[in-house]
C-alpha cells in the first residue's frame, strides 16, 4: 500500500500543501530552473546573427557590414527595450502622465523583439547619413504566417513601420506617425529574406516624407511599396538625432536608435 501512494505522489507531484522542495521518495530532483537579470536581457544586441539566420541573411549582413568600415554606413544595435533617453523624450512630448503607470511601463519591451529566436522578427538596419537611407534586412519567422506559406500582411506592415520610423527618428529625433501608406504587390514567402530599402524623401518644417520598397534578395520581385509621413515634436528641431545612453558597449560603425 505505502508503494502505491508513494507512485501515485510521483505521478501527481507535491501536493501544495508540502514544504517547497519536497520530493516523493524515490524520485528524481528537479534541476534548478536557470534565471537571467532583466539587465542582461534588455541589454543584449539581437541585430547580429544567431542560428535562426539563414544563408541570405548572413551574407547580406556581411556584406553590409563591409560597408560600415570606411563609415559611409552605420549598423543600427536594437534591443528589447528603446533606450532610457528616447523613452523619455517620448513621455515628455507625447503621452499623458495619467497613463503613466510604473509597474506597467517597467515590463514594456519592443513587439518586434518580443518573440523566441527565429520564430518572429529576425532584422538588422544599417543607415547611409549621406545618401539619407536605410535598409533593413528581415526574416520572418514561422510564427508570422498569414496565408499558408506565407508572412502576414501586418507582419510586413509592422516591419515597413519599423524601418521607416527608425529613419524618421533619426531625422527628425522625437516624431509619431501622421500616415502610413502601404501597397501591397506580392506575398512574401514565410520565412524568407526581403530587402527593405528606405529613403527620405523631404522635410517641410516639422513634417517628415519618407518612401521605401520591399524586394527579394535578388532585387528581381517588388513585394511591397510603402509612403510615411510622420511628424516631429514642437519642441523638437528637426534634423536632431535622438542620441540613446545606454550602457550596453558599441562598436565603430553602430548607432542605437530603435
Amino acid at each position: 500500500m505505502l508503494r502505491s501512494c508513494a507512485a501515485r505522489l510521483r505521478t501527481l507531484g507535491a501536493p501544495r500543501w508540502l514544504p517547497e522542495g519536497w520530493r516523493a521518495p524515490g524520485s528524481e530532483p528537479r534541476a534548478a530552473q536557470r534565471s537571467f537579470s532583466s539587465e542582461e536581457v534588455f541589454h543584449k544586441d539581437y541585430a547580429v546573427p544567431n542560428p535562426s539566420w539563414n544563408k541570405d541573411l548572413r551574407l547580406l549582413f556581411d556584406q553590409f557590414t563591409k560597408k560600415c568600415e570606411d563609415g559611409s554606413w552605420k549598423r543600427l544595435s536594437s534591443y528589447k527595450r528603446g533606450c532610457a533617453l528616447r523613452v523619455k523624450d517620448f513621455q515628455t512630448h507625447f503621452l499623458d502622465p495619467k497613463h503613466m503607470k510604473e509597474e506597467q511601463t517597467s515590463k514594456a519591451q519592443l513587439f518586434t523583439r518580443s518573440f523566441d529566436e527565429g520564430l518572429g522578427f529576425e532584422y538588422v538596419m544599417f543607415y547611409s547619413d549621406v545618401e539619407k537611407r536605410m535598409v533593413c534586412l528581415f526574416q520572418g519567422g514561422p510564427h508570422l504566417e498569414g496565408a499558408p506559406g506565407f508572412l502576414h500582411g501586418g507582419a510586413i506592415a509592422t516591419i515597413v513601420d519599423t524601418t521607416t520610423g527608425t529613419c524618421a527618428v533619426i531625422t527628425g529625433g522625437v516624431v509619431m506617425t501622421a500616415n502610413l501608406n502601404i501597397n501591397y504587390k506580392r506575398p512574401v514567402p514565410l520565412c524568407s529574406v526581403v530587402v527593405i530599402n528606405c529613403q527620405l524623401d523631404k522635410v517641410e518644417g516639422r513634417k517628415i516624407f519618407i518612401s521605401c520598397s520591399v524586394q527579394s534578395v535578388d532585387e528581381k520581385t517588388l513585394y511591397s511599396e510603402a509612403t510615411r509621413y510622420a511628424s516631429a515634436s514642437p519642441e523638437i528641431s528637426v534634423g536632431s538625432c535622438c542620441t540613446c545612453v545606454t550602457s550596453a558597449p558599441l562598436r565603430t560603425g553602430e548607432i542605437n536608435v530603435y
